[in-house]
């Protein structure tokens, strides 16, 4: 009887020993994960052996061939950071279904957008469920483009930003935007913005080495073909290296073309 209950423990520390862990890590957004858990490979029991939620040992019945993964005993708050780690024996391996629901999603809503006649955009936002980037835009030559990133902080109360803009001539528009793990870009309204500088101009037409603005500006060049060649920010836009030809120069709040010597 002892030989035979000694066997047992050692098959049982051997099978602990000779283990695999899954780890998940993310931020509790309200959602339970769901695991597949196959037979072992010896044909005896399955997979999973243990689950743990930030350390603690989890009450699931893991001995099925599906099982869910709770949350609710483990009193957290939406946007708490979280660690699974599920152990499961070495000759086979347990599927969890539903990874994502631990991955940060863009909720945010905005509470309030103004920007002040210095040129500061401000925002404030709620409902925020995990840490992602605000990436902010301005409409210009017809498109929306990238003009800068501040740090999302991921909290369900309200939640104060600032970018100093650069702003062309005239009307302005600026916006901000988050991407999850959906790839879907979740967007704001747009904050209108009327700038007092003056419109900007450049020459010369037919250019050899540098082109000179008439103050700073973003600019953007593209060849015959669409392709962008340069972009920048700044006064003068060195095209030494350019090959002779019509090329399209994006500034300011408008498309023009040079001609390349």
């Amino acid at each position: 009887m002892k030989r035979i209950l000694t066997i047992l423990l050692l098959a049982v520390l051997t099978a602990n020993v000779d283990a695999g862990v899954i780890v998940l890590e993310g931020h509790y957004q309200g959602k339970n994960l769901y695991v597949q858990n196959p037979f072992a490979g010896s044909g005896v029991g399955f997979c999973t052996f243990e689950v743990t939620i930030n350390g603690d040992v989890t009450t699931d019945e893991v001995n099925s061939s599906a099982f869910e993964i709770d949350f609710a005993n483990f009193q957290l708050k939406v946007g708490d950071p979280v660690i699974v780690k599920i152990k499961h024996k070495d000759d086979c391996k347990p599927k969890v279904l539903n990874p994502e629901v631990l991955k940060p999603k863009s909720t945010f809503e905005i509470v309030a957008m103004d920007i002040s006649k210095d040129g500061n955009f401000v925002w404030t936002t709620k409902n925020e469920t995990g840490k992602l980037a605000y990436i902010i835009e301005q409409y210009r030559w017809n498109k929306w483009i990238k003009v800068g990133e501040v740090d999302g902080n991921g909290a369900v109360d309200e939640n104060k930003y600032d970018f100093r803009i650069t702003p062309h001539s005239g009307e302005n528009k600026f916006r901000v935007k988050q991407v999850d793990y959906s790839s879907k870009p979740r967007y704001s309204q747009a904050s209108r913005y009327i700038s007092t500088t003056g419109e900007i101009s450049f020459s010369p037409i037919k250019v050899k080495d540098i082109i000179t603005f008439t103050g700073e500006t973003l600019f953007e060049v593209y060849d015959s073909f669409g392709n962008i060649v340069k972009k920048g920010f700044g006064e003068k836009v060195d095209v030494t290296n350019l090959k002779k030809g019509i090329y399209y120069l994006n500034f300011d709040n408008k498309t023009e073309t040079f001609v390349k010597k």
